[in-house]
């Protein structure tokens, strides 16, 4: 969707394009239309973005495109656009990047403009026909944090959450910083709430049922400390995460945290924290949230976060370590121990395959987001109750990580073509 309003915001004059051509590449492609990737294209050229998107328009816009085979760029021009024939997924992979999506406007049949993008996870993407390492809307910040070891020297007689501070304040003001951090924090409870409260099937053809609601209302029905010891705080992180990723399967409004398909992870922690928690900081979802930024730049910048570029242990395992240590700050943890805890959630997700069932963010995805709160929570209980050391850094967490990335075979990518997605039927 922000590559597709990107390419439609340089067509200038806009009123002389007569017709548009978008070819998805690689894993855009094999995995597209249980992405709803497709459906994306077509809101960004008709001038959506995903933050203020209305819900009932991303159903309604794709299915008039193609009905009348028309599409309004920019929500003003319309121009003949015939789903079939000018959307292609194209499953060969760029040398660029895994996800790549190719945009071409004509006028009177000659080509006026033309632009390629990758998606590089977490909504970013970079003009791969301009500056290829340019992510677009990226500001400058004055911290460059290169590491976890030059962060934790940037956090001494500090906080990591104040170094992300830090950098914020340097482009927005402090009342900007805390209404953007207010605004993320209530659209994260907000796909909670909602997700706890539907009921149905999810799209896409495997007849997944939502669980969030039921599951709800047995923890508030039901006891299982019969049989096990008390594990309902934890059971109910899994409850938020199930729920806020099944409103992304659903095509929902969520927070990429640090992207879709890992989008409950952090939600779910830091709605436990809020809770079954008793943070020992001032503004702990401020502290919360700052701190898993800080993590996540550092993953995004050594590693990655895309699941086409390194398999689900480089979103889920990302998420499952921002979350970590955003718990552990938030609990009172020095920056050591949130170092610790981050690289403990990390640690033990490497290797973990990509590979959803029928190219839909379903299975495994909403029971791995559950597992994964569960995972964070526990890695920021071990850190604090450690005192900070350890034997394996973040940082070589972080290195493993791309090397393994690197490593995996591409079908257990974001392609479908491996793992569950060939041994369980999607019919």
């Amino acid at each position: 969707m922000v590559a597709a309003h990107e390419f439609v915001s340089l067509l200038d004059p806009l009123e002389f394009v007569d017709s548009v051509t978008v070819r998805l590449y690689g894993s855009l492609a094999l995995t597209g239309i249980g992405h709803a990737t497709d459906r994306a294209v077509l809101m960004g050229l008709a001038g959506y973005l995903p933050a203020d998107v209305p819900i009932d328009e991303l159903s309604k816009l794709p299915e008039r495109v193609r009905d009348t085979s028309r599409l309004e760029l920019r929500g003003h021009h319309g121009i003949e656009f015939e789903v079939a024939r000018d959307l292609v997924f194209d499953s060969s992979f760029q040398p660029e990047h895994p996800n790549v999506v190719e945009f071409t406007a004509f006028s009177g049949g000659d080509e006026v403009a033309h632009r390629r993008f990758a998606s590089i996870g977490g909504g970013f993407i970079a003009d791969l026909d301009g500056d290829a390492s340019a992510v677009i809307d990226r500001p400058a910040y004055p911290i460059e944090i290169t590491s976890a070891a030059q962060l934790l020297v940037l956090a001494r007689g500090s906080s990591i959450a104040e170094v992300a501070m830090t950098n914020e304040l340097a482009v927005r003001t402090r009342e900007e910083v805390g209404e953007g951090i207010e605004a993320i924090a209530h659209a994260m409870f907000q796909s909670i709430e909602r997700g706890i409260r539907a009921t149905g099937t999810l799209p896409g053809g495997l007849r997944v049922r939502r669980r969030a609601r039921d599951l709800a209302l047995d923890m508030r029905e039901h006891s299982i400390a019969r049989s096990l010891p008390p594990t309902e705080a934890t059971d109910w992180a899994g409850v938020y995460a199930i729920a806020v990723n099944e409103e992304n399967a659903a095509g929902h409004r969520i927070v990429t945290a640090p992207t879709n398909g890992a989008a409950g992870i952090v939600p779910a922690v830091m709605k436990f924290m809020v809770e079954f928690c008793k943070p020992q900081v001032d503004d702990p979802v401020r502290v919360f949230l700052l701190t898993a930024t800080a993590i996540g730049s550092l993953l995004k910048a050594n590693a990655g976060i895309s699941g086409a570029e390194l398999g689900c242990q480089g979103e889920v395992g990302s998420a499952c370590s921002m979350a970590a240590a955003g718990l552990t700050a938030a609990l009172g943890g020095s920056p050591e121990q949130v170092e610790n805890a981050a690289e403990i959630a990390l640690e033990h997700n490497l290797g973990l395959t990509c590979d959803p069932v029928g190219g839909l963010v379903q299975v495994p995805c909403i029971e791995r987001n559950a597992v994964g709160a569960v995972k964070a929570i526990t890695a920021a209980s071990l850190a604090l109750r450690g005192t900070g050391e350890h034997l394996v850094s973040l940082d070589a967490a972080i290195a493993t990580l791309r090397q393994t990335g690197l490593d995996m075979d591409h079908r257990y990518k974001e392609t479908s073509l491996g793992g569950l997605a060939v041994n369980v039927p999607d019919c």
